[in-house]
């Protein structure tokens, strides 16, 4: 089916871009454009675009803060959605209980609680990306997870429904969910419990040192590369394979935490995901373990 690029472009004005650079919206910093890149401002503009592209049968990708993504190079096609700065908020719903938009950054939703006295979101602190893709994979850090704060989300489908689900009617498992690949996360409630504000500042302040610790930062990096595997971590399996120093063209594997790769200046999607596949053999090779992804491949090659 033909797009009506002109017929889009009045519609949605300044919201629509079409072959737009996104690189800039990784935190590896690479990755081709998208064909159609799509920031609504607000929940009934995401509805009237959605129902007016429904009919043109075009894979719709959605992308956050990028900070788990891996765009390839050859970009990606059909429709890319990345919700506005207008989804990025945090509302006290009750004394416990937080309201937040899924383009909030993680951070931002630890810091909020953490001044409002509410406990159990600390661990958002040392989380990258936004709450809504950290629903999705169900991310977490230091025996904590999106799932244990989570009440419930407000969605849109691919028809432009608007559905409340709640916790308790989604399975959670490590690093993922069961929620359909149809739906786009607009909104959460999170719930803590009330707390001491100097006790949750100390608790958050310890994650972030041990974080700091560990992991490297101020790279191009999109986080832990793999998922650790059932009672193994997958920097240790990496180490043992002797990956340590790994490099292909100018993605490398970070000295500091094995299982974060690096983008050295101007390396090409293509180049972290032959490390990606190198590192994979060699640790299968060696130990037997077949590592899984943690972050996101989207887009051609």
């Amino acid at each position: 089916m033909i797009i009506d690029k002109k017929n889009l472009k009045e519609n949605f004005d300044k919201s629509l871009i079409f072959n737009e650079t996104l690189s800039k919206y990784s935190w590896f910093n690479i990755g081709g454009p998208a064909e159609i890149f799509f920031r609504p401002d607000n929940e009934n503009q995401l509805i009237e675009f959605i129902k007016k592209i429904k009919n043109l049968n075009l894979e719709i990708n959605i992308i956050g803060a990028g900070s788990n993504t891996l765009i390839r190079d050859g970009g990606i096609k059909g429709i890319t959605i990345k919700l506005s700065s207008k989804f990025s908020y945090c509302n006290l719903f009750d004394n416990n209980t937080v309201e937040v938009g899924a383009a909030t950054l993680d951070k931002n939703i630890s810091n909020f609680a953490m001044k409002n006295s509410i406990s159990g979101m600390e661990f958002l602190s040392c989380i990258p990306g936004t709450i809504g893709g950290s629903i999705i994979m169900n991310s977490g850090c230091y025996n904590h997870e999106i799932s244990k704060i989570l009440t419930s989300i407000k969605t849109i489908n691919h028809h432009g429904e608007v559905k409340i689900i709640e916790s308790k009617d989604i399975k959670f498992g490590y690093r993922k969910t069961n929620l359909p690949r149809d739906l786009i996360i607009i909104s959460a409630m999170l719930k803590g419990k009330k707390e001491e504000k100097n006790k949750i500042e100390k608790m958050q302040t310890s994650f972030i040192e041990k974080k700091k610790l560990t992991q490297p930062s101020q790279v191009k990096t999109c986080g832990s590369t793999f998922k650790n595997p059932k009672d193994k971590k997958a920097w240790d399996l990496i180490g043992q394979s002797d990956c340590g120093g790994l490099k292909v063209g100018k993605a490398k594997i970070s000295e500091k935490h094995f299982n974060f790769f690096i983008n050295e200046g101007n390396a090409s999607s293509s180049e972290v995901e032959e490390l990606i596949n190198l590192v994979k053999d060699k640790v299968y090779k060696k130990t037997g373990v077949n590592l899984e992804l943690e972050i996101k491949l989207i887009g051609e090659n």
